[in-house]
């Protein structure tokens, strides 16, 4: 397996992540139902929609402008998660100056995206956000690349720190969002965009080649 995020295997990050999210989009809009408004699976099914029109072909791909795609396809969503998760999938595609992308430069590009999305929102681990899975992977993502795995084991392990994150939502009472006008209501909720972003993350795994089975998150409450 080739240990660089090229064109192809961004395309299929994009594609897996894309579908992961359509066969789960009716679960995390009843989740943003409980804790928000509802209207975060269709905000992001649309986003990947308009991400899927604006993606490069085949030969023409690169991890930039699969990113940027991404990035322009989110940017023009409506809500709150949309544009955070544009900013941050821009920050990616900013991680590398090449067609393809190294293990340490992707992770560069998702903890830049991080900080551009703490700064804008003020969130942190704990606030019941998609922080709560965002930080865990990308800590995990730059131990990996520090200590020299390969990029199959480094998308495994901030995949695993990103289910954990998003499964440790569920004991969470919102500060920061919608969930909190419900505050107590939401305990025992997973946050939508923690979830997705465990997704993001499983989907990476799985274009670098991992074959590790993934189990729905918060199967116990569905």
């Amino acid at each position: 397996m080739n240990n660089l995020i090229d064109g192809t295997a961004a395309l299929t990050w994009i594609t897996s992540f894309s579908e992961r999210f359509g066969s789960t989009q009716a679960y995390l809009t009843e989740l943003d139902r409980l804790a928000g408004d509802g209207d975060f699976g269709t905000n992001i099914a649309s986003a990947l929609e308009r991400t899927h029109a604006g993606l490069p072909d085949a030969a023409e791909a690169t991890c930039i402008n699969v990113f940027q795609a991404a990035s322009r396809g989110f940017m023009a969503t409506g809500g709150t998660s949309g544009p955070l998760f544009g900013m941050w999938f821009r920050d990616i595609a900013k991680s590398t100056k090449n067609d393809a992308a190294a293990v340490h430069e992707i992770a560069q590009g998702i903890a830049a995206g991080l900080a551009t999305i703490q700064k804008l929102g003020g969130a942190k681990v704990g606030d019941n956000t998609m922080i709560d899975a965002l930080e865990p992977a990308s800590v995990a993502l730059t131990a990996a690349a520090e200590r020299g795995s390969t990029l199959a084991e480094a998308l495994l392990d901030a995949a695993l720190a990103a289910r954990a994150g998003a499964e440790s939502t569920t004991e969470l009472i919102a500060t920061r969002g919608r969930a909190t006008y419900v505050g107590e209501l939401a305990r025992g909720v997973l946050d939508p965009g923690a979830v997705t972003i465990a997704i993001f993350f499983e989907a990476g795994a799985d274009a670098t080649g991992n074959s590790h089975t993934w189990q729905p998150l918060g199967a116990s409450v569905q």
